[in-house]
């Protein structure tokens, strides 16, 4: 059997240089933390936030046509007047008369039966019911963006990790084919197969650090804090369960709570309000005034030459009763019918869509939960295989692309792990948001599973030392492979093959 010489796992002291180079601050920003500068940044839930203020204020509005309007009134007039004599002693004499005319009031009017205002009324009500509900789907969406970005930043960072660290095992692998190719115990075969494997490892780093930069600045963008540090997960990973096991539970729950729901709710409300606003319209309506008024004429009037003052009490109700407005109010009541039938299609439309969207939501994170299960199991496999390669290539029964290849599926299965972990933390947020019940307290089940103390560490990379000195190590020098001399590809010409004689047909015999 050939000597080969022993191929090393990754050394204590390389995993303690990568842990150094890929760990992130000491100090990082929570899920939490990160939400509440959110919340005081993000253009799309500011502006979700102005809305909510302005249908609570229109809402308001409609309290006004059961109140009471009271108005103040002053005005002062000057009149010039020529008075013509057509009869009597002074025929055909003008005399001029200018007089001076002051008033000044406060007058009220109590509504006492205005049906329409009523249900006006009720219908502001029900507004500030569904600006209540518009808010509160913001601030769910606000909570799924914040940790979507949150565990991007993570995911691609535990990429980028374990990215540098295949290269640095790829690398060790390059030198070690390398050294045995130059004692005669292998082929340039596996040095030239290590080099393409190093190659498309750089070229994998490079689009991971891209990827990092471009999660970042979203992030950044979120938040408003620029150069922001997410917490990574405590270690080990503990992911939450969502409770009730029962996914019609959760789609019950969604019936009831979801303010997609409220809102389709409470438009069917208004709907019906909208009808009794237009039925309105044949009905009477009843009004209280009282007003005080005082008129000055301290010149005298048109007929008078003596100055008077006119203190004037005045209390009463007005009655009104429509009698026929051009059929413009049975035309109004079959309008509001038919939007009334249109909120109630809204209403079931939204109903089933929020359905559909809480069963999904529900077996996407049990799916997500037990690929988790799966990738820890394909994990260690794949640690196994790869150890079993090493071996197999230390002792001759291996080549160099078994152990290559290994290498390159335990990192993988390493970020698909990563990844599924993060999609469960998020599926459960989403599972929250589909059923209408997410809220700030659900958002902190999932910051209770990062690292204490808003400390950070590299991901774990399958081999821990045990105790891995701090000192700083240089990488294995990756040697030049010389191009491998290949003949020039000239095949001849290709020669067509001539057409097969025909076959002579024979006459059949005549009977």
């Amino acid at each position: 059997m050939p000597f080969r010489p022993r191929l090393l796992p990754l050394s204590a002291a390389l995993a303690s240089l990568f842990a150094t180079l890929l760990a992130l601050p000491a100090q990082g920003q929570t899920l939490n933390e990160l939400y509440e500068s959110a919340r005081g940044f993000d253009a799309t839930y500011q502006g979700a936030r102005a809305q909510y203020d302005a249908n609570v204020a229109r809402a308001a509005q409609a309290k006004a046509g059961i109140l009471p309007a009271v108005g103040l009134t002053a005005g002062a007039t000057r009149n010039n007047l020529d008075i013509d004599t057509l009869t009597g002693a002074g025929r055909g004499t003008t005399t001029p008369r200018d007089f001076t005319t002051q008033n000044i009031g406060i007058n009220a009017t109590q509504p006492l039966y205005r049906p329409a205002n009523w249900a006006t009324y009720e219908q502001g009500k029900r507004q500030a019911e569904i600006a209540q509900a518009v808010l509160t789907i913001a601030e769910q969406d606000l909570i799924v963006r914040v940790s979507q970005a949150y565990f991007d930043v993570l995911a691609s960072q535990d990429s980028l990790a374990l990215v540098r660290a295949q290269k640095v095992a790829v690398a060790e692998q390059l030198a070690s084919a390398k050294r045995n190719f130059e004692v005669g115990t292998s082929t340039i075969t596996d040095t030239r197969e290590a080099q393409a494997r190093y190659d498309l490892v750089i070229a994998q780093e490079i689009a991971a650090e891209n990827d990092l930069q471009v999660k970042k600045v979203v992030l950044d963008q979120l938040v408003g804090r620029p150069g922001s540090v997410p917490v990574p997960l405590a270690q080990p990973v503990v992911l939450p369960t969502a409770l009730p096991a029962n996914i019609e539970a959760w789609v019950a729950q969604a019936d009831e709570a979801h303010p997609a729901i409220r809102q389709a709710r409470l438009g069917l409300d208004v709907a019906g309000l909208e009808i009794r606003k237009a039925e309105a319209g044949h009905k009477p309506t009843l009004d209280a005034n009282l007003g005080y008024n005082i008129t000055r004429n301290p010149d005298g009037t048109s007929t008078s030459t003596v100055g008077t003052r006119i203190n004037a009490a005045s209390v009463g109700v007005v009655f009104n009763l429509p009698l026929f407005a051009g059929f413009a109010t049975e035309n109004r009541i079959k309008e509001t019918l038919a939007l009334e039938d249109q909120s109630r299609s809204v209403l079931d439309g939204t109903r089933r869509s929020v359905a559909q969207a809480t069963r999904a939501a529900y077996l996407g994170l049990v799916s997500g939960a037990g690929q988790v299960k799966a990738f820890e199991a394909a994990e260690a496999s794949s640690q196994s295989a790869l150890d079993a390669n090493r071996l197999g290539y230390q002792v001759g029964v291996r080549i160099n692309i078994d152990v290559l290849n290994s290498q390159s599926q335990l990192f993988q299965t390493k970020r698909d792990l990563a990844q599924a972990r993060y999609n469960v933390l998020l599926g459960n947020l989403k599972l929250r948001q589909a059923n209408g019940t997410l809220t700030v307290d659900d958002m902190n089940a999932i910051n209770a599973t990062l690292a204490k103390n808003g400390s950070t560490a590299a991901p774990s990379l399958g081999e821990q030392p045990q105790a891995a000195p701090s000192v700083p190590v240089t990488p294995p020098p990756i040697p030049v492979v010389p191009p491998v001399p290949v003949p020039p590809f000239n095949p001849p010409a290709p020669m067509m093959p001539s057409a097969p004689v025909p076959p002579v047909i024979l006459n059949p015999p005549v009977r």
